[in-house]
Parts: C-alpha cells; structure tokens; sequence
C-alpha cells in the first residue's frame, strides 16, 4: 500500500512539473525553425515524459528498488526470440485486418506515399515500446506486483496505460500559450467523454492492449515480449495511417486508428489467444 501511495505521488509530480515546464519548452522551441510549426501538444506530452524520466530516480530510490529482479523482473536468454514473436504475433492479424478492410473500401490506398510522415512512424515504433514497456510493464506494474495482487495490478496497469493515451487534448487548445497552458491541456483531455460510444470503444480496445502486454510480461517475467508486441502494433497501425485514407465512418466499430474500435478489439483478443498459446506456462 505504502508503494502504491508513493507512485500516486510520483504521477501528481510528474503532472504537476510537465504542466509547468510545457510551456518553457514550447517558447524555446519557437526559435528553432524546424520545431517553430509545432502544436503546444506536442511539447506538453514531451514535458511529462521529461518529469517522469527526472523523477524516476527518486522514486526508484524511495520504494527500495536497486535491481530488477525487485521489480520482478529477470534476463531473459531468448530475448530477441521473444521479441520476434511478440512483433509477428501483433502485426500479421492487424495487417490482415488492414486487408479486409481496404478490399471492403472501408479505407483506399493513397496515391502519394508520404514518406517524411512514414519515416517518423518507423522512429516511434522502434523508441516508443522501449519507453512505455520500462515505465508501465516494468516500473508500474512491478511496483504493484509488490502488493501480491497479481490480477488487480494488471487491472490497475491497464487501466492507466489506456487512460494515459486516451485522454489527449485535441490540438489547437491552446491556441496562445502562457504558464498555465499545461494546466488548460489536461482539462480538455477529458473533453471526449462528450463522445461515450467513443470513448467506450477508445477506452475498452486500449484497456484489452495494456492487460495483454501485462500478461505477456508476467508469463516472460521480461519485457522483451511485450516490447515486440508493442513495436508490431505501432508499426502496423503507423504505417497503414500513413498510406490510406478512410472512406466509411464505422463508429463505434472502428475509431480513429487500427487499435481504437470494436473491431480492433476482436483482432486484439484473437492476438491475446495466440500470445498465451506459445506461452502456455508462465515462467517462474
């Protein structure tokens, strides 16, 4: 409980230094032509991502973790094996799904290849599951793992990881930026609640997403499975973004993306199927 309580603080000082130091990265930004056209968005997310790896040592320090097995985690010696199938086991039903719905003229294939846009999908899909694996799967859910609750931690991971990247505040809310832009951004994440069968479908799929890398963490007790899992999705989903263009709205079937929708939820649950298939036992 008294970790639990420790990383609730941790979360309220990460949002409280972002809100506050989103703004000073935005002005900077502002004297660098290639960075000048950017949303306050963008730089509100980069300055939470800066708060959480500067306080990361603290808080490291104050819950007694000095090595990973603390966190219940162990080397793996069939780590890039994991990571393959974590990648192939996440991007072949999601590019079947991307398929079928371009043979249905859900989606048509764009003339152009934007290929700037698609350089920076291949970049994100290579650092971001990095990231996001070592703070949610390793420091979050290790640090509730603690408690002994294993499913309630899976629970609680899931429930953050989907909060996290659903709750974003539309681009253009702060129109002119000023100290408490940060603050004004995190008001209007919740602005899609005005939406529920969105939300649900938004909430639900990427709730499924985060309870399957958990699962695949747990069953490894490695993050090298649930990076591979990550890094197909993103790619898949990046890359099919980029060259199509939708032509039917299917609320709330699909959403904005592959992994928002009632139908990426199926493919998801057919991925899970799969991930607990080559890894009946968890490792131990």
């Amino acid at each position: 409980m008294k970790d639990a309580l420790k990383l609730v603080g941790y979360f309220a000082a990460v949002i409280l230094i972002g809100a506050l130091v989103a703004p000073i990265l935005y002005w900077c930004a502002r004297t660098i032509p290639f960075l000048a056209g950017f949303d306050f968005e963008v730089f509100f997310h980069r300055a939470l991502l800066v708060a959480a790896i500067l306080l990361l040592w603290p808080m490291l320090r104050a819950i007694g973790v000095r090595r990973l097995s603390d966190l219940g985690l162990r080397k793996n010696p069939n780590r890039w094996g994991d990571f393959a199938r974590g990648f192939f086991t996440a991007l072949i039903p999601l590019a079947l799904c991307a398929l079928a719905l371009v043979l249905f003229h859900v989606f048509s294939v764009r003339g152009r290849v934007p290929w700037p846009a698609l350089g920076r999908t291949v970049a994100a899909s290579v650092v971001v599951p990095w990231i996001e694996e070592a703070f949610f799967r390793g420091l979050v859910l290790g640090i509730l793992l603690r408690s002994g609750r294993r499913f309630l931690s899976m629970f609680l991971t899931s429930a953050l990881f989907s909060v996290v990247h659903f709750l974003k505040a539309p681009e253009g809310t702060s129109a002119v930026v000023t100290w408490t832009s940060g603050f004004n951004s995190i008001a209007h994440a919740f602005a899609q609640f005005r939406e529920p069968m969105l939300m649900l479908a938004g909430f639900t799929t990427l709730f499924l997403i985060g309870w399957i890398l958990a699962d695949a963490r747990l069953r490894t007790a490695s993050l090298w499975l649930p990076i591979g899992l990550h890094t197909g999705w993103i790619l898949g989903n990046g890359v099919f973004s980029r060259i199509t263009r939708r032509e039917i709205l299917l609320l709330p079937w699909l959403g904005r993306n592959l992994l928002i929708g009632l139908i990426p939820l199926g493919v998801l649950a057919i991925t899970w199927l799969i991930v607990r298939f080559l890894n009946r036992e968890a490792r131990t």
